[in-house]
């Protein structure tokens, strides 16, 4: 056995599969020794601004006292207990704070471990409450192009299927279809040209659709564009209209990521089925949750087979569930939308030099979300390292540099970011 503070690095290339990359990668894998509110500290004791919150959930920053404090007293009754036949106080808290938040007509709460995850369950749901309804035939969905949805098997069928991520699945998954992203940007009207494509696959479609599936305003991790909030009004006035249920995936945008506690709020709409996760515990632990109508939730539990066929091992853990009450109650006290606002006036300022770049194609900030679009892809090996010896953690991918800072960020740390990847990819090659 390798001794020494170093071992474990070590065995960390020889026996741990990172996401998205390969065994024995070349790309660099830096370790961490602690992390406090927005900063990471390596085993090599750098220290470095994150400007990623640990993708997306980190909104409090790291090691926050009543965070902590929450996990510590759960911790002196049950740290999990099944939730088959058994329940407990801070789930039900939890669901309780979660309806009263999120849209008007969201009145049910089914728990689950990840974001892909509550995805499944979206989709199940949807299936089974039209099989209840006697309508067997809507087993597909209505996605966006360049939308991202998660990476289990159905929540992949939803992802973009050219651009995203999971083309190598293609033969394997539910055929679904898709549309073209709405071409109306955040900000403008909503034509009807730009809502004619979707409108004309739920005209010819209906019969076998159960639910269109959207990343409200904000797609994330399929491209970081930023769309017309008329769109997901026009959206929902055609579900409406051909009876097809509408899911919001706010995994990414809730919890005043875009600016809105929920990026539905934009719209002024309510969906039909809508999945939270990332910040859900503050990005202390893996918890997911999916809200529907009471409608959707009787008519599942009064038809055949009389229950909703899905029961996560680890839903509603105890530890989880208390430390989302926790982070759900220090944002809502916080000044949250001031922060949030600032943070968009920072990046807008930081990030806007660098559209003067030959590397760049384009810059857009919305809320807490700053994006650089590159004109060709990055390489990993390089601009990783490269950002680390700025003293920054940013993990670009594709064409995209992005940040989703923690809301506790400063403006000090904000432009040490800023300034950061103005200089990595000012060192780009073109």
């Amino acid at each position: 056995m390798t001794k020494g503070k170093s071992g474990w690095i070590e065995k960390d290339k020889k026996f741990v599969w990172h996401p998205y990359s390969a065994m024995n990668s070349k790309s660099p894998v830096f370790p961490v020794k602690s992390a406090s509110g927005v900063t990471i500290k390596l085993e090599d004791n750098r220290e470095l601004i994150d400007g990623m919150s640990s993708w997306w959930c980190a909104i409090h920053g790291y090691n926050h006292p009543v965070l902590n404090q929450a996990v510590t007293d759960q911790l002196k009754s049950m740290a999990h207990i099944m939730f088959g036949g058994l329940t407990h106080e801070p789930a039900v808290r939890l669901a309780e704070a979660l309806v009263e938040i999120t849209p008007e007509s969201l009145k049910t709460v089914f728990f689950s471990d990840s974001g892909s995850v509550s995805v499944e369950v979206a989709m199940k749901m949807a299936i089974q409450y039209w099989s209840a309804l006697g309508k067997p035939k809507k087993q597909h969905f209505v996605s966006l192009r360049s939308g991202y949805h998660g990476d289990t098997f159905a929540a992949m069928s939803v992802c973009d299927p050219v651009t995203g991520m999971h083309s190598l699945f293609s033969e394997s998954l539910s055929q679904q279809f898709f549309v073209e992203p709405p071409a109306c940007l955040f900000g403008e009207s909503c034509s009807e040209k730009n809502i004619e494509p979707l409108g004309k696959i739920l005209i010819e479609h209906k019969e076998e659709i159960a639910a269109l599936i959207v990343e409200p305003v904000v797609q994330g991790a399929g491209g970081m564009r930023f769309y017309s909030a008329d769109y997901l009004v026009k959206a929902r006035q055609l579900c409406d209209e051909y009876g097809v249920l509408l899911i919001a995936d706010e995994i990414a945008t809730g919890f005043g990521r875009s600016g809105k506690l929920f990026a539905c709020e934009y719209a002024n709409i309510s969906p039909d089925i809508m999945c939270v996760g990332k910040s859900l515990t503050g990005g202390y632990m893996t918890l997911a949750a999916t809200l529907t109508t009471q409608k959707i939730s009787r008519t599942i539990s009064e038809n055949s087979p009389g229950v909703f066929m899905h029961g996560p091992t680890f839903m509603a853990n105890p530890l989880a569930c208390a430390v989302a009450n926790a982070s759900i109650k220090l944002l809502l006290e916080s000044n949250w939308q001031e922060k949030v606002s600032n943070i968009e006036k920072r990046l807008q300022a930081g990030l806007d030099k660098c559209k003067d770049l030959p590397q760049v194609q384009d810059v857009r900030v919305l809320g807490a979300i700053g994006v650089v679009e590159l004109k060709q892809a990055v390489d990993m090996k390089t601009i990783q390292p490269a950002f680390v010896d700025q003293g920054v953690w940013v993990r670009p991918f594709g064409r995209l540099v992005y940040l989703m800072p923690p809301f506790i960020i400063s403006d000090k740390e904000l432009l040490v970011l800023t300034t950061a990847i103005f200089n990595v990819i000012s060192l780009l090659e073109q």
